[in-house]
């Protein structure tokens, strides 16, 4: 199994900002967690507002934990929400179930870590941590 590096973390943020800068999305914050859920890297751009690093932790952190996207939280939260409400209280808020928290999957289809962006609509947040997750050459786990 491959492990997360701070290199590969790095190549992660700047090809999630690089496809921002490209959408002209508002400032973002990127977050990247290592398959424990624990900080790797991350950057807020200039103007994003401090409560986005919350969010984007939250949406990666609960991807990682989870096993599974936030986007795949969100339809849970949909379809179960006492689960849910239930999990994010277990999770002490550390769960964001909206798109913009990726699983960093390996070639071998392992989760080495989890994405979570925050700034602009969760969609296009999504969209920017799938860019950058390609771009070191790893696969995203939407």
């Amino acid at each position: 199994m491959s492990v997360l590096t701070l290199k590969k973390a790095n190549q992660i943020i700047h090809g999630s900002l690089t496809k921002a800068r490209q959408l002209k999305l508002a400032p973002l914050t990127v977050v990247v967690l290592d398959e424990n859920g624990f900080l790797k890297a991350m950057q807020r751009e200039d103007g994003a507002t401090m409560l986005k690093q919350d969010i984007a932790m939250a949406k990666a952190w609960g991807a990682v934990n989870m096993g599974m996207s936030s986007r795949s939280l969100a339809v849970m939260a949909e379809q179960r929400p006492a689960f849910m409400n239930a999990l994010v209280d277990i999770a002490d808020g550390k769960v964001m179930p909206a798109p913009g928290g990726v699983l960093i999957r390996d070639e071998d289809n392992h989760i080495i870590g989890a994405v979570g962006i925050s700034g602009d609509v969760s969609d296009q947040d999504e969209r920017s941590a799938v860019a950058g997750i390609k771009e070191a050459g790893l696969i995203a786990g939407i």
